[in-house]
């Protein structure tokens, strides 16, 4: 699996499917596990500048590569955004939440990810189906408007083994 961040942030043309759909080498899919409105984590909280515990609109999903779960991805939205769109509803959103949210007027503009490597709890290791304790690798993004809005935090944590991060940074 090759993961590169730029393309899960842009938001795709009509009829252009997102990229884990698209990603080659194997088959690929995605369950989605809960769409809900639920309290904020702290890092969520704090991406978005609200008290901990407000309300967000929370995605969770496990994909799947030919058949067997690799990653955890929880897609947390600020409500006033998302309550009363697509994101708040328990269905695949076509293209997927960039396309989305750039034709609600939020298309990326800075992204920024922490990665970190930890032991899987037993919940993340019954649902990746690998041992409590095996490590993960955990990456935390944040995606922001031009203006500095704070529109989505995703946490997503993963299997490491088969993954490649690929990063480009332009300077000046």
């Amino acid at each position: 699996m090759n993961d590169d961040s730029v393309d899960y942030v842009t938001p795709r043309a009509a009829g252009v499917p997102d990229p884990w759909s698209a990603q080659g080498g194997g088959r690929t899919s995605q369950r989605l596990v809960e769409v809900a409105e639920v309290p904020a984590p702290e890092p969520v909280a704090e991406a978005f500048a609200l008290a901990e515990g407000s309300p967000v609109v929370l995605r969770r999903r496990i994909m799947l590569f030919d058949g067997r779960p690799v990653e955890l991805t929880h897609s947390y939205y600020p409500t006033p955004i998302a309550s009363g769109t697509e994101l708040a509803e328990p269905r695949k959103i076509p293209g997927g939440a960039p396309t989305l949210l750039a034709r609600l007027g939020y298309p990326p503009h800075e992204v920024v990810e922490d990665i970190s490597v930890r032991q899987a709890t037993a919940v993340e290791a019954a649902e990746l189906e690998i041992t409590e304790g095996h490590p993960v690798l955990v990456l935390f993004r944040v995606t922001r408007a031009f203006d500095g809005t704070a529109f989505e935090a995703s946490m997503m944590i993963m299997r490491p083994e088969g993954r490649h991060l690929r990063y480009r940074i332009m300077v000046g």
